[in-house]
């Protein structure tokens, strides 16, 4: 669904050729914590490779996605929470709260965005300007990260309970 969100809707949203969302990357972010380190990169080239099929790039979108899932482990072990991660515990901003979610989806949000632009213009004298695109696609996509964990986002304790 995020692959054919991004591509139909997000890939054609460009304002002022600065800010393209990415919010595709959000199925790499929530992928479970005991999900093998050597899966997390197969299915983050996999993603990636989609994205580059649809929108004709040759692979970088494949570069930056294994970039951020080879950063993941160590962002999240690095990143303090009040809960260790127990079995179960998701990187969600409902399993370990919106201080670590935004600095987890922040950190590895840049770093997708930093290989994925510079991939894209391959020099550096476009720096300040490349530098800004990913700044401000960096904000709206983790804006949009954001608004998805509290619109998307069931509890499972509110179903099994009866409550809403």
């Amino acid at each position: 669904m995020l692959t054919l969100f991004q591509v139909f809707i997000l890939n054609n949203v460009q304002l002022s050729g600065y800010i393209n969302p990415y919010l595709y990357i959000l199925f790499i972010l929530l992928l479970p914590f005991e999900t093998p380190k050597w899966l997390l990169l197969i299915f983050a080239f996999i993603q990636g490779l989609t994205i580059d099929m649809f929108v004709q790039t040759p692979g970088i979108h494949a570069a930056a996605c294994v970039f951020m899932a080879y950063l993941r482990p160590f962002i999240a072990s690095t990143i303090s929470s009040k809960k260790d991660y127990e079995p179960g515990i998701q990187p969600s901003i409902q399993d370990l709260g919106f201080a670590w979610f935004l600095s987890y989806a922040g950190i590895l949000t840049l770093a997708h965005h930093f290989v994925l632009f510079f991939a894209e213009v391959f020099q550096f004298s476009e720096f300040f300007i490349t530098l800004q695109r990913i700044i401000y696609s960096t904000i709206v996509t983790l804006f949009l990260i954001i608004i998805s964990q509290y619109v998307f986002y069931k509890p499972p304790h509110s179903i099994i309970s009866g409550k809403i």
